[in-house]
């Protein structure tokens, strides 16, 4: 049994184009991807500065994609995250967030996800004040399916050590509260899982209500420390036994498009073959399906260095190599590893605060 995929585009950071993110859906569809949720968070008309109209040329492009992923019957969804609207819900902010919808619905939605994460949590009322929210939002789209990310989306303790501590029963609570139709995110027993197990799954969907609908976040690689690796490697961790208990299963993937296809690939595999998949193998044929032989000899060849070592520990002449290895292929995956290791795709704690 293979879930429901997508991508959930989620990282922080330098942002896809457009062309990438409508060449990532088009590559990824006829392997089984069926949804692409855009929330990227250098979006800030999503997040800081949602109350504020997308500028033309991001509504085109946003318009654009959604044409593509229905072109391709892949349901596109938006992430809105509307800044701590929960602390004064008041008329106002119904005011710009009917507008926002609106603009939504008119570039064409199928998925709305509410996001509330990266925000104050230790309220109280908090899962009452986002399942009113939630609902008040729904009555509003055109949008299918409804999501909700909870502000404490992880069992992870570093939530409430950023953002508050969660208020009791606060799971079991939003999950009472918003209707069974509204699917609710989920990353797992950390922020970035190693692991998901159906008995984990089991537990969560006893607590909310509703199997999770997974927020996977790998091989997303957008933190200061994660920024100096490239996630190349397969799936592991999520074997083909958690389906029956996820709602689907959404991958955030890294900041370098075309590499970001190689993991994807695997994940389909092995929810496809279970007890026979086979980690290793399913790298190579992903890397050379995405990347031609030549490449993805190289790649898998130099996978220590780089997905396990990382920048700050390549000497500058092993960087130099690798720079040299990789300028030579004329292929944007090369072009991506080139780019990362110039620092194109490093990240700061300063790019995390202000998007």
């Amino acid at each position: 049994m293979i879930p429901e995929l997508g991508i959930i585009e989620g990282f922080y950071g330098k942002p896809w184009t457009w062309k990438e993110r409508e060449e990532t859906a088009a590559f990824l569809a006829p392997h089984g991807y069926r949804f692409y949720h855009y929330a990227p968070k250098a979006d800030l008309f999503l997040r800081r500065r949602w109350q504020e109209p997308h500028p033309a040329e991001e509504a085109r492009g946003l318009a654009g994609l959604s044409r593509t992923c229905r072109s391709l019957g892949v349901r596109f969804g938006v992430g809105l995250s509307p800044y701590e609207i929960y602390l004064d819900f008041n008329d106002d902010v119904r005011d710009a967030l009917t507008r926002k919808l609106a603009f939504l619905d008119e570039i064409g939605i199928d998925d709305l996800a509410i996001l509330f994460d990266d925000m104050r949590g230790d309220v109280a009322t908090l899962a009452e004040r986002q399942a009113e929210i939630a609902h008040w939002m729904r009555e509003r789209s055109a949008a299918t399916r409804i999501l909700v990310c909870p502000s404490y989306y992880t069992d992870d303790p570093i939530l409430d050590r950023i953002f508050g501590r969660r208020p009791d029963n606060y799971l079991e609570d939003l999950g009472s509260l918003l209707d069974p139709s509204i699917q609710i995110l989920w990353t797992g027993e950390e922020v970035c899982s190693r692991e998901f197990t159906p008995g984990h799954l089991a537990r969560v969907a006893s607590q909310l209500g509703r199997k999770p609908f997974l927020w996977d976040n790998y091989p997303v690689n957008d933190g200061p420390r994660m920024s100096q690796f490239l996630h190349l490697r397969a799936f592991t961790g999520r074997p083909a036994g958690i389906a029956p208990h996820i709602a689907a299963h959404g991958v955030n993937p890294a900041s370098q498009p075309v590499l970001s296809r190689v993991p994807a690939l695997t994940l389909v595999e092995a929810y496809a073959k279970g007890d026979a998949y086979q980690y290793g193998g399913a790298l190579s044929a992903a890397a050379e399906l995405v990347l031609g032989p030549d490449l993805a000899r190289s790649i898998v060849n130099d996978l220590l260095v780089l997905n396990d070592s990382g920048l700050d520990r390549l000497t500058p002449s092993a960087s130099a190599k690798l720079r040299a290895r990789y300028a030579a292929f004329d292929h944007p995956a090369a072009r991506e590893i080139v780019d990362w290791l110039d620092g194109g795709y490093r990240i700061t704690q300063e790019i995390i605060d202000t998007q």
